[in-house]
């Protein structure tokens, strides 16, 4: 008896979430046997708890019961557990409690400082780049993976944290005693001036501070003569709504729709207007997508596309046209629940069809028909109904149905060398990275007095030698990447002497961008490996386009059509 009322007490509070839910959305239940099929699930719930062959955990059980119910649903709902909770929280918030920097933990190794970011606690204590982190508050991390050691370093801001470092050309380890404080996770990737009058800007995600981030760099581009922009949004999977609509604003006058939405609960159903004086609302726009550029990146490259206002670029992208809503349940877990569909300006509906089933399936069979209807356009538009095609503004032709169709495709036969074999090859096996990583330790100390404060210089001037490349190629072989003088078998991993003259010069440019990014940080990537991206070369060649684009009167849009 003292059993059952142990548990008897958790079956009653699934009950009561339910009517505690109910209450919030709305008062009462939406269809008349509700309240019965919740007593069925009670007594199914106190059947297996008092009768099952073996106890089993409540919370498992009701957890594996939300998720059943969520497979019914559409593939964006989902339950976050109370365990992850703070941690999906940190990445829309924009920041946590830690002690700013970066770090690698290569597997069975000491994990190694890559870069401080500056302002930050770890700075103002005086811990550098190359430090080894030998222990976390006096317990050893060594051979801890990168998770591990983050979940240790990270805590409440204001709170200490200690952590023994061994430096290069120090005796014994360096203990350094750092005080926690609120770390940015900056969601602009990159940005710089490719020319004189053209800027690159690339968001990788969207957080609460996405939008001052993206005035703060829009403004210093435009402040170093930027008349045209190429805004990257390819890989991006979304995240905040409102921050990619206010993004999005930036780009246009006043009074157009960005977006509306449609819910089966009234308060679900909104328009996003924009407002006068944005940042950005008369240079030429080319926006890069790809098949991951997804949620709050396609609102922005579709109502861009849709007011005529930018050229799109890339690969059809992902399909989410679906507005998920935390719901915070008792015990702190949230389920995000889908609660409208987002429409485009023009009354396109973007998300991609579903139907029940499991969440592997939506994925393999939406890539499987990205892939045909990315790269084989012609054919795809040929098959396309006439209620999938919408017109912009100025009476283009755009597209709904799944994803973004941009205006100039770019297919994989058009990426040239980086498609190559022997080049993926190395990048699939990580050959690249490893060496690259391991020269650069070799040599760390002379290459940051040399170069650590020269970037600029770094971009223009640093080149790798034919030595650094003969080097690689015998160390490619450990990863079954080898050069003879036959033909090419990329099968077994074997290439010809011309394949691998065919690939070199595309190849230094990507090593030269992996050790730019460990002197100087993840953006100083983008620069270097933009200068052979076949996605970024052609877009460069359709300015005249998005020029023209730009050059159109922002008249008010016309009517969305219905559904």
């Amino acid at each position: 008896m003292a059993r059952m009322k142990r548990f008897l007490l958790p079956a009653l509070l699934v009950f009561a979430a339910g009517t505690f839910i109910g209450a919030r959305v709305g008062g009462v239940f939406s269809q008349p046997d509700t309240l019965e099929q919740l007593r069925k699930l009670e007594d199914a719930f106190l059947l297996i708890d008092r009768q099952y062959v073996e106890e089993v955990s409540p919370a498992t059980l009701v957890d594996k019961s939300i998720g059943a119910m969520l497979e019914e649903l559409d593939p964006h709902s989902s339950y976050i557990d109370k365990e992850q909770v703070a941690k999906v929280q940190e990445g829309y918030r924009g920041s946590f409690g830690g002690i700013g920097i970066w770090f690698e933990a290569p597997p069975e190794d000491t994990a190694r400082v890559t870069s401080i970011i500056g302002g930050g606690p770890s700075e103002q204590v005086g811990l550098m780049p190359g430090d080894l982190i030998v222990a976390v508050d006096d317990s050893s991390v060594v051979g801890l993976n990168s998770i591990e050691i983050q979940n240790r370093i990270k805590g409440p801001i204001g709170t200490d944290v200690t952590l023994d470092v061994k430096r290069r050309g120090a005796d014994g380890l360096v203990e350094f005693v750092i005080t926690r404080g609120e770390i940015p996770l900056y969601s602009i990737d990159a940005s710089y001036m490719v020319d004189d009058n053209t800027g690159y800007l690339r968001i990788g995600r969207f957080a609460m501070t996405t939008h001052d981030e993206f005035v703060e760099h829009t403004r210093r581009l435009m402040a170093q003569g930027m008349d045209r922009m190429i805004l990257d949004l390819r890989d991006n999977p979304g995240g905040i709504k409102q921050t990619a609509v206010r993004i999005a604003d930036e780009f246009l006058p006043g009074g157009r729709t960005i977006v509306y939405t449609k819910g089966r609960v009234e308060r679900e159903s909104e328009t996003d207007i924009s407002t006068p004086g944005g940042l950005f609302e008369d240079g030429a726009v080319i926006v890069l997508v790809n098949e991951n550029t997804a949620s709050g990146s396609e609102i922005i490259s579709g109502a861009l596309q849709d007011h005529d206002r930018a050229l799109v670029v890339g690969r059809r992208t992902f399909g989410k046209g679906l507005v998920q809503r935390p719901f915070q349940l008792r015990d702190g877990s949230i389920l995000q629940l889908t609660v409208s569909r987002y429409y485009m300006p023009s009354g396109r509906l973007i998300q991609t069809p579903y139907t029940d089933g499991s969440l592997e399936d939506y994925y393999a069979s939406k890539f499987g028909s990205l892939k045909e209807a990315t790269y084989s356009t012609s054919d795809y538009l040929e098959d396309l109904p006439d209620s999938l095609r919408f017109e912009t503004t100025h009476g283009r032709t755009v597209f709904g149905g799944g994803g973004v169709m941009p205006d100039i495709v770019i297919a994989p036969d058009s990426l040239g060398g980086m498609n190559a074999p022997i080049l993926r090859a190395v990048v699939r096996q990580g050959a690249d990275v490893r060496f690259t990583r391991e020269w650069f330790l070799d040599r760390e100390a002379e290459i940051r007095a040399e170069w650590g404060e020269r970037q600029d210089d770094f971009l223009a001037d640093f080149q790798l030698s034919d030595a650094f490349m003969e080097e690689f190629w015998t160390y490619a072989e450990d990863f079954d990447v080898k050069i003879t003088n036959g033909d090419s078998g990329p099968d077994d991993g074997t290439f010809s002497t011309a394949d691998r003259a065919a690939s070199e010069d595309l190849l230094r440019t990507v090593m030269k961008a992996r050790l730019a990014q460990r002197l100087y940080g993840t953006e100083a990537w983008f620069p270097i490996f933009n200068s052979i991206d076949p996605t970024v070369n052609k877009a460069l060649g359709f300015w005249g386009d998005a020029e023209e684009l730009a050059s159109l009167p922002q008249v008010e849009a016309r009517e969305p059509r219905g559904d």
